[in-house]
């Protein structure tokens, strides 16, 4: 069987187990059990994660993000890592995980549509913002055979329905919607094909509340 690591945000706590579900007849998916938060955090914990998981260098693909932590903005205060900082540390991150496991593939996703309305003055993101930070994303990877996968184009229609709060979307339609595009690049990427789960009957990782974090 192939193997999968997906490493991201508390935007993928809501898919992870979905595509574990889709995927395990054709390959194992791994993830950490924690938020892995901001760019830097990806990078200084990755090695940690892989040797903890169990995960070895024998790895297909790895699919992650890192986007939403780095664009927040506390206190009115700029976003929480420069934009210019944030475009090394996504080359960064690429290099370590290509060090780490010397045989995957690598898809980025970019970071999900806010509701903006929703969120307060003191604990913030803007979608403006957010689409500046895939932006830069986007170009420091356009070297690399990298996989971009649009997460925030997907999300940008989504109604509140979908939604859980301002930011995430732990729905039935939330999790389907964004597991299913994740499970369709990841299949396309290896050839690997997935099976349907009943979002109805699903349930997700019981990830605590600290856990999640924002």
């Amino acid at each position: 069987m192939k193997k999968i690591v997906l490493i991201g945000d508390s935007i993928r706590m809501g898919y992870d187990k979905y595509v574990k579900e889709r995927m395990r007849e054709s390959a194992e998916v791994f993830y950490p059990s924690e938020n892995c938060r901001f760019a830097e955090y990806v990078l200084r914990y990755a090695h940690e994660w892989k040797e903890s998981g169990n995960w070895g260098s024998d790895v297909d693909l790895v699919h992650w993000n890192a986007g939403l932590w780095d664009a927040l903005e506390l206190f009115g205060d700029e976003p929480l890592t420069s934009l210019s900082y944030y475009g090394e540390a996504i080359k960064r991150i690429d290099k370590r995980l290509r060090f780490l496991f010397p045989n995957a593939k690598m898809v980025f996703a970019t970071s999900t549509k806010v509701n903006e309305a929703m969120s307060s003055p003191n604990f913030t993101r803007h979608n403006e913002t957010i689409r500046r930070y895939n932006e830069v994303a986007i170009h420091a990877l356009s070297d690399t055979d990298t996989v971009i996968n649009d997460l925030y184009s997907l999300t940008e229609s989504f109604p509140d329905e979908y939604r859980s709060d301002w930011v995430h979307f732990y729905t039935p339609m939330g999790t389907k919607l964004i597991g299913d595009r994740v499970t369709s690049v990841v299949c396309e990427s290896l050839n690997l094909t997935s099976i349907e789960i009943n979002i109805q009957e699903f349930e997700s990782e019981r990830y605590s509340k600290s856990n999640i974090g924002y």
